[in-house]
């Protein structure tokens, strides 16, 4: 049986197209751009919006504080890789069942250890229990909520506890990890920001308040699937090496949700890799495309062999040690260099790579496009490369 061959070139085309970075692509619904990319990454508050804002039409920022808050139509959940993503309700549950429910059982016994170990009663248990049934209810009726306005109304919750051990530790107040793990239960979701949009202390609200149909029961099996699925059609092809790194499975898992959305085997410049049934043949040429990024982007996350898209010795100038990427700058779906935003709004650039005059007036346009949609918002990636450091100087 013929096993088709997916060139470097081609993959770019699927990416700049279906990551919505080619002027024909994007779209004002973001909560189709959230679908398109298979979720969100929100560790860093900015990149959210930014990634929104480089993949629409017409750039508002205001519109997926719209989505998350007024309308409710996207979700903000810890999932994959215990990292916080923003997703639109299907992909919300699934998510949900496939990765964040695996994640619970360290989070609460971690909250367990913290409550015996600071003597707040006889049964861990039972004050955990106890715990989260007045949170909910005090959510119910007065929230959202942040977890200091919170912790004011229940004081008596609000007792310090120490989380891990030895450089793992940490010392809070009880309330704020019982928000946490309710949070990985699915029972409170992360509601509007205590601050503008580049702010990363979120209220808390009851879910069935806030998202009454979230998560609702899923096979986690069928959740799997559906989390296989959607990472294939945004990112395919890629290995299966790629799908495990991003979904945070084991390799059982990720052969068994392949096997279960019936992903085809096609060859790939760095070995197997895989598409859905139905996206075997060529992708067409994509159109030109120029975007700037933010960090952690999508695009930038989805793979863990990113060898197609990404110079591997530009690495070390946009990625930090811990694997992080920083805002980045692609042309025709690859990364070819770097930007930061300044302390006085503008934007600095770095291209890594020979784009010619013509692509680098368009990347000097849009750093300018940027520039006035923050206006007076100043804002550090969480998580800066080095490059950004060194642009920023």
């Amino acid at each position: 049986m013929h096993v088709r061959h997916i060139d470097v070139a081609e993959r770019r085309h699927r990416l700049a197209v279906r990551h919505l970075l080619t002027p024909g692509g994007r779209t004002d619904d973001v909560v189709a751009i959230a679908d398109a990319l298979a979720g969100l990454h929100s560790t860093d508050p900015v990149t959210v919006h930014l990634s929104v804002a480089a993949r629409m039409r017409h750039p508002v920022l205001p519109a997926l504080d719209k989505a998350l808050y007024a309308d409710r139509s996207l979700l903000r959940h810890h999932a994959m890789r215990r990292t916080l993503w923003v997703f639109g309700h299907d992909l919300a549950r699934a998510a949900h069942h496939s990765s964040t429910v695996t994640l619970l059982a360290r989070q609460r016994k971690l909250l367990l250890d913290a409550v015996a170990g600071a003597g707040l009663g006889p049964d861990p248990e039972r004050w955990v229990e106890t715990a989260s049934t007045e949170v909910l209810a005090v959510l119910a009726d007065q929230g959202p909520l942040s977890a200091r306005e919170l912790g004011k109304l229940v004081p008596h919750l609000a007792v310090p506890i120490t989380i891990g051990s030895g450089r793992q530790v940490a010392e809070l107040a009880a309330h704020t990890r019982i928000l946490l793990v309710l949070g990985f239960e699915g029972r409170v979701l992360r509601a509007q920001p205590t601050g503008t949009w580049i702010n990363g202390q979120y209220r808390w609200a009851a879910t069935h308040a806030w998202s009454p149909g979230f998560p609702g029961p899923l096979d986690p099996r069928t959740a799997d699937a559906t989390l296989a699925r959607a990472w294939l059609r945004a990112y395919g092809p890629g290995t299966r090496a790629d799908l495990q790194w991003w979904a945070g499975w084991t390799v059982a898992t990720t052969k068994r949700a392949l096997a279960d959305v019936g992903a085809v085997g096609v060859e790939l410049a760095e070995g197997p890799g895989y598409v859905l049934p139905d996206d075997v043949d060529p992708a067409p040429p994509s159109e030109p495309s120029v975007a700037l990024l933010p960090g952690l982007d999508p695009a930038t996350m989805g793979w863990k062999h990113r060898g197609f898209h990404l110079d591997p010795a530009h690495v070390p100038l946009l990625f930090d040690r811990n694997g992080n990427g920083g805002p980045t700058i692609w042309v025709d779906g690859r990364i070819v260099g770097g930007w930061v935003q300044r302390a006085d709004g503008t934007i600095g650039l770095r291209v890594l790579e020979d784009v010619g005059a013509e692509r680098l007036a368009e990347i000097e346009r849009e750093a300018h496009e940027l520039e006035l949609l923050l206006g007076e918002i100043r804002f550090t990636p969480r998580f800066p490369a080095p490059l950004q450091t060194e642009l920023r100087k």
